[in-house]
């Protein structure tokens, strides 16, 4: 056991908040949700898992687009109630084909949220839909 590990404070879930940030320049890439099994995984292998609720499963990020996160330092908050991974990227980190999810703008008055960011990949490419 880790002890280390052991002082997160999981949701009732097994679940925490995951950050993953650019190590080189700070930017937010993905929220998603661990389990200790995957934060177990991350730091064993140094590329990031996450536990996918949509697929009820540990998943390695980038398993299917190839676009893995390195792990370069994990920390967390001082209520130890979520983690911040930083990492080295490889090609994008969302599904949708952009750098960052975060790649939608609020703008008042607007119909929708504007995407203010460019795709770095093909979806339908990488994951032949």
């Amino acid at each position: 056991m880790d002890a280390q590990l052991d002082k997160l404070k999981f949701d009732a879930n097994g679940l925490v908040p995951v950050i993953v940030q650019d190590v080189a320049n700070g930017e937010v890439l993905v929220m998603a949700f661990t389990n200790r099994e995957a934060l177990e995984e991350t730091i064993r292998t140094g590329k990031v898992h996450t536990y996918s609720r949509s697929r009820g499963r540990v998943a390695l990020k980038g398993e299917s687009s190839g676009h893995f996160q390195h792990v370069k330092e994990v920390r967390t908050d001082c209520d130890r109630d979520a983690v911040l991974i930083k990492v080295e990227q490889v090609g994008g980190a969302c599904h949708e084909g952009y750098r960052s999810c975060f790649f939608r703008k609020y703008e008042n008055g607007a119909g929708d949220w504007e995407i203010v960011e460019s795709k770095v990949f093909d979806p339908d490419a990488v994951y032949k839909k």
